[in-house]
């Protein structure tokens, strides 16, 4: 499931081989954007905002969304795509100042957005602080969660607070600091919550497979995580699942140990 960290390591995938690179080949494979044409510009760079991907072009920043299936891929020119054509929604091909061609490729990609760079805000200046950038602010972050009297689960993942968690890092975070999903935010230890949910994405930020226990075979890698009616890992208590969302529309399954969590 596509998360910050995810998005963090397909930005650096991307603005390995793109940044400083011409475009030469552009195709947006979507109708609000299908006659946007950047080639002959340069890339400045590849960069992850929360869950989001900005490709800053000449002036131009292209928005890409991964949302639940979303994958960006990086192929040599002319090398073969390991998805089906018919799923690629971006194809942004580029030559590198070392003359490498490269082609990089957007597959089932759900929100793709073309804006001057200069109004890059208008896409994601909304997002809160982001554990994985370089300005991250955890005590404005932990300000915005400890302050949203909603439910800790549905707080966790509003990307106004904080940028960059989903659902899977809502759930282990509020197990491992020990507090019941449905409990209001404003009722936490806010600061202790940002801490531990920021020093869990970076520890994922560079696995290829993601880990909140710290083994990360399968079936060991989460605590509460679609365990529903397992032992708890902890105390040996039943897991409990079910829903929960800012409203019936975007509710997501939440999971939680009766004991541990109060």
């Amino acid at each position: 499931m596509p998360e910050g960290d995810t998005v963090f390591r397909a930005a650096r995938k991307l603005n390995a081989v793109l940044a400083g690179a011409t475009v030469t080949r552009f195709e947006l494979r979507v109708p609000q954007a299908a006659t946007v044409d950047l080639r002959g510009l340069v890339v400045h760079d590849v960069v992850a905002r929360g869950k989001h991907l900005l490709h800053r072009i000449g002036e131009w920043t292209v928005h890409t969304h991964l949302k639940m299936e979303g994958e960006w891929h990086v192929y040599r020119r002319g090398d073969r795509w390991r998805a089906a054509g018919f799923r690629a929604r971006a194809v942004i091909g580029a030559t590198a100042p070392d003359g490498t061609e490269w082609e990089t490729v957007g597959f089932d990609l759900a929100d793709i957005t073309v804006v001057p760079t200069a109004d890059e805000d208008r896409l994601v200046g909304y997002l809160g602080p982001d554990p994985l950038s370089e300005d991250w602010d955890p005590e404005e972050a932990a300000r915005r969660f400890g302050s949203d009297p909603r439910a800790a689960h549905v707080a966790i993942q509003d990307q106004r607070n904080v940028a960059g968690f989903g659902n899977e890092y809502a759930n282990e975070i509020l197990f491992v600091r020990g507090i019941l999903p449905t409990r209001p935010a404003t009722e936490t230890d806010a600061a202790a919550v940002i801490d531990v949910g920021a020093r869990m994405i970076r520890a994922n930020r560079d696995r290829s497979g993601r880990t909140f226990t710290g083994d990360s075979r399968p079936g060991r890698s989460t605590w509460v995580y679609r365990r529903e009616g397992r032992e708890c890992r902890r105390c040996g208590a039943v897991i409990r699942g079910g829903s929960l969302g800012a409203d019936p529309t975007r509710e997501r399954i939440v999971f939680w140990c009766p004991v541990c969590q109060t």
